[in-house]
């Protein structure tokens, strides 16, 4: 068994590949193995990887299964104490991985943890998908340490202290492989986006932690699979956020939020449309539609919920926050209204 496996999920990402394996080989290989899983790709990146990096373990995948059900199928073959999952957009820094280990090693009820994620363009920046740790409101919206919306924060060293948070990035997390299968992974019916914060939701519902750590820095492009302008995204985020509620919020929730975050998905919706994004307004109502119509699966996913306030999450409704009363940065939330350790 490996100690720490970094593992990449590949696809159609040569150029990636090219411009970023080389620091996480330099940067890694003294303290892990590396992986590269292969979604099915159509370039030439398994060529890149044969000629370029032989020294790197890959992993065949026969078509493009997804970013969840890509990662279940290759962490499958990989036996290690811990993974390391990194996108190929990804540039590490030197010392990366042992302040990661060293967190999860010395802190046992934490079973995840991801780094410092700032931007790769703008180098003091935040980087959207993570910044400095996740957290999740009373509505279902996701927001971070250094990011709340679309506002991101510079990286001044005002989030330097290691903490507990909701939810770690799926762009580099760190887990213990016993703890991923013991959820079964990501769900696979998300294909891409949310499903780290459903995993991390599932591990809280067993009383598990997720943390965030300070001391290791990666600077992540974003959007390399999906730009931000893709009404694919759209799709995939208002989909998987209310299958993501349905699963993981006790009964008594379930009737309160979510018919509010209908009414504010539609609002978003019009929105959309008002402002010429007429693929995103009919994303908003296919991710619906799709909802209601695989509702029987996901509610046969649904298990014995009794914690009615995981730890870390946010008792508010964000987006009042950031649109009403123009709180637009992370520091100005009141730290009572974050639910504590029970």
């Amino acid at each position: 068994m490996d100690n720490i496996a970094v593992v990449i999920l590949n696809w159609n990402g040569s150029e990636f590949l090219k411009g970023f394996l080389p620091t996480v080989i330099a940067y890694s290989r003294d303290d892990a193995r590396i992986y590269v899983a292969d979604n099915g790709s159509t370039d030439n990146s398994m060529e890149t990887l044969e000629k370029e990096f032989p020294e790197i373990a890959v992993i065949k995948l026969n078509k493009n299964y997804g970013f969840a059900l890509g990662y279940n199928l290759a962490l499958q073959q990989i036996d290690a104490k811990y993974f390391m999952l990194l996108n190929s957009d990804v540039e590490v820094t030197e010392n990366w991985l042992k302040p990661l280990a060293s967190f999860l090693d010395t802190n046992e009820d934490f079973v995840a943890c991801q780094p410092k994620l700032l931007s790769y363009h703008d180098r003091n920046k935040f980087e959207y998908a993570g910044a400095a740790g996740g957290f999740i409101d009373k509505l279902g919206y996701p927001f971070c340490r250094g990011r709340m919306f679309m506002n991101i924060e510079e990286d001044k060293g005002q989030y330097d202290d290691d903490c507990e948070i909701f939810w770690a990035s799926g762009a580099c997390m760190f887990i213990r492989s016993e703890k991923f299968h013991e959820v079964d992974g990501f769900d696979p019916d998300f294909f891409a986006h949310m499903e780290e914060i459903d995993l991390c939701w599932r591990l809280k519902n067993k009383g598990y932690k997720i943390g965030y750590c300070h001391n290791s820095t990666i600077y992540h492009i974003g959007g390399g699979t999906l730009p931000k302008t893709s009404w694919r995204k759209t799709y995939y985020n208002i989909r998987n956020n209310e299958v993501m509620l349905y699963k993981n919020l006790p009964p008594r929730q379930i009737a309160l939020i979510m018919p509010v975050r209908f009414v504010l998905d539609i609002i978003s919706s019009f929105k959309f449309f008002i402002d010429g994004g007429v693929k995103d307004f009919w994303a908003v109502i296919r991710a619906h539609f799709s909802f209601y119509r695989h509702f029987r699966k996901n509610k046969n996913k649904r298990k014995n919920i009794t914690q009615s306030n995981v730890s870390c999450s946010y008792s508010k409704p964000i987006v009042f926050k950031y649109y009403l009363q123009h709180k637009k940065l992370f520091s100005q939330l009141n730290k009572k209204d974050f639910t504590a350790n029970s």
